[in-house]
């Protein structure tokens, strides 16, 4: 039975994922996310493509933002990151989309193994259900598979909305404010109906 579970969950190949997952990790908290330079040089031709960020005063790509956080502009800036304390933007966005996906890789082996870890400790339940071990190790492998569940959706979900935003051209900042286009004119005409109707 243990050898049968070692050729469908084999650690190696954990490993190999987790080395991917962590370089990928480091290349996306190092790398530059396109930052804009102090003074850039911008041609004739594209000066209309270009505005004056309000907060650092210094001319930028229309479609660049500036974070608050690093104090510089971005070009392309989908977010800024926790979790790689960077901003995501034009340059570093493959990345960030490269650790998505190994990280997903690496919490579905987690999930085959820690799945496949209870398979074989069911018969041990049924035998020693007094061993401590056996008991505790069933309460840690249902706790870390809620937990890679959890983590699972999360970063599915992650990985989901940077495809769709790859695809469709936008950036998390541009699908939020587009939000709130559409919804502030809705509450506007919503208090004006309110007023009209008390009055």
């Amino acid at each position: 039975m243990g050898l049968r579970i070692h050729f469908v969950v084999d650690p190696h190949v954990f490993y190999g994922i987790a080395i991917f997952c962590l370089v990928a990790l480091v290349r996306a908290s190092i790398a530059d996310p396109g930052r804009l330079p102090e003074n850039p040089k911008i041609p004739h031709g594209e000066r209309e493509f270009w505005e004056l960020c309000n907060k650092c005063n210094l001319m930028r790509p229309k479609r660049s933002h500036h974070c608050s956080r690093c104090g510089h502009c971005v070009r392309r800036m989908d977010h800024h990151c926790p979790w790689i304390n960077n901003c995501v933007g034009e340059d570093n966005h493959w990345l960030f989309l490269q650790l998505c996906f190994y990280t997903e890789l690496l919490t579905c082996y987690a999930l085959m193994f820690s799945f496949c870890h209870y398979y074989y400790f069911l018969p041990l339940k049924k035998r020693n259900l007094d061993l401590f071990v056996v008991r505790h190790e069933l309460a840690i492998m249902r706790l870390a598979a809620f937990m890679g569940i959890t983590l699972l959706v999360g970063i599915t979900g992650l990985f989901y909305t940077q495809l769709i935003g790859i695809i469709t051209d936008t950036t998390s900042i541009e699908k939020m404010s587009n939000c709130c286009e559409e919804i502030c004119p809705r509450l506007i005409d919503d208090t004006d109906t309110i007023s009209a109707l008390q009055s």
